[in-house]
């Protein structure tokens, strides 16, 4: 087999078969098939796409490229969820404990943030103490006494995927949803969960922008899944807001843990509410109905709030600065962003709120970069509030001395309006 056939097949329009894509996929990864001739094959696959089978078989071959976990002793308890991506996202912080305390096993691996959207990771380790790094034997042996561990992402997992998503970073070959949807299933099927939760995100903070698009990409991930042996739902979900008043590590680690207080906004308490039954849902056997009203017990009784603390305790958390509520970083500055006109906040890019986000310190531009964790925003106003000159939009929490362009960066993110405006609807639709 000659990897220039298989160009030339996909060139043409062909659907490739598994023994084909298998033939790339190992070949890349071991290294004697070089990036121009995958580079020129992905290209191919950005124009004339893949067949919803072919997407499965791409899925599959790059699941088995690296080292996967083996869940089984948890049997169907044990559930994962992933994000495609957003601002001020921190619902795995939320989720994971109240779905432990109702009996599932989120055994989970997460990544960092990259760009204008936030990473798990970063968020757990503005902890003091939090370690996401736990050998093999203790990662298993903590959801099993506790129901839920979640690590950094190992070099061996699904190498496949880092090698041709570089690749597709610099070749404009990114936006394929056939390489989208198996870039991410073939992360989650590795991880090993029977049932897996995709949090679809749309709109100006999101990769997909229309609700049409981000349901073609869920529906095709739930259809790998099932393909592949996996129990998959997804919620199409907003992204034209940034999620809750926190964007930022530790910022929004606070936020989560007020949730589980039984505080915080409505968007985020409500959309948690409802990723965290679908998850319960998935992983006991419940109802949606009765699913929802144990999350609602949970946070009530306070056996959600415990379980997060004996979560981050068991993964290195300093027990004492838990207790006296200091075991967050603070940020040297905080800065307001004053509203310079009267009206209802009509619209805001959330990207590039995120972009803003990432100035004041609490992102990166490349993985190499060291970022502030007690840095980033909070947000007073959002989309259908009604705002007058002068009023506080927003605080910058960020060691830097100079913030004049994240303010005008932040105000150059709103749009307003004189006419009263809707706010906007959090779930767009639930598949599977």
């Amino acid at each position: 087999m000659r990897i220039y056939d298989v160009i030339t097949k996909k060139k043409n329009g062909l659907s490739l078969t598994k023994e084909e894509i298998e033939f790339f996929i190992n070949g890349y990864v071991d290294g004697s098939i070089p990036d121009y001739q995958i580079s020129s094959l992905l290209m191919a696959i950005c124009f004339k796409g893949m067949t919803d089978e072919e997407t499965v078989f791409l899925t599959d071959a790059m699941m088995r490229s690296g080292e996967t976990l083996d869940l089984s002793l948890f049997g169907d308890k044990s559930v994962d969820k992933h994000s495609t991506g957003g601002v001020g996202d921190k619902t795995t912080l939320i989720i994971a404990p109240i779905v432990a305390a109702i009996g599932g096993k989120v055994a989970k691996m997460s990544g960092r943030g990259l760009g204008h959207t936030g990473g798990t990771i970063d968020k757990l380790e503005s902890i003091s103490g939090f370690s996401t790094s736990i050998e093999a034997d203790a990662f298993f042996k903590q959801v099993e006494r506790i129901g839920v561990a979640v690590v950094g992402q190992t070099a061996n997992l699904v190498p496949a995927d880092k090698k041709l998503y570089a690749l597709r970073d610099v070749t404009a070959t990114v936006d394929s949803i056939p390489l989208i949807a198996s870039s991410i299933m073939s992360k989650k099927l590795a991880s090993g969960a029977a049932s897996i939760l995709l949090d679809v995100k749309v709109g100006s903070g999101a990769f997909m922008k229309s609700v049409e698009e981000a349901k073609k990409l869920a529906e095709l991930m739930i259809f790998i899944g099932k393909k592949l042996g996996r129990n998959v739902s997804a919620m199409i979900t907003n992204m034209d807001v940034p999620l809750g008043r926190y964007v930022g590590n530790s910022l929004e680690v606070y936020e989560a843990v007020t949730v589980l207080e039984g505080g915080g906004d409505d968007d985020i308490k409500n959309i948690t509410r409802e990723l965290a039954a679908k998850m319960v849902s998935l992983a006991c056997g419940y109802e949606i109905e009765k699913a929802r009203a144990l999350v609602d017990e949970t946070i009530r009784s306070g056996a959600a709030l415990n379980k997060f603390k004996e979560w981050v305790i068991a993964q290195g958390a300093d027990k004492d600065k838990l207790d006296s509520g200091t075991y967050l970083p603070i940020a040297k500055n905080k800065v307001s962003v004053l509203a310079n006109a009267d009206g209802y906040i009509s619209k805001m890019d959330t990207e590039k709120i995120g972009i803003c986000a990432c100035m004041t310190g609490a992102g990166r531009e490349s993985k190499n970069d060291v970022i502030d964790l007690s840095a980033g925003i909070e947000i007073l106003a959002k989309t259908g509030d009604y705002v007058k000159a002068g009023d506080v939009l927003a605080i910058i929490h960020t060691a830097k001395e100079k913030t004049d362009a994240i303010v005008d960066t932040y105000l150059s993110a709103l749009e307003f309006s004189s006419e009263k405006v809707e706010y906007p609807t959090l779930i767009y639709d639930v598949l599977g």
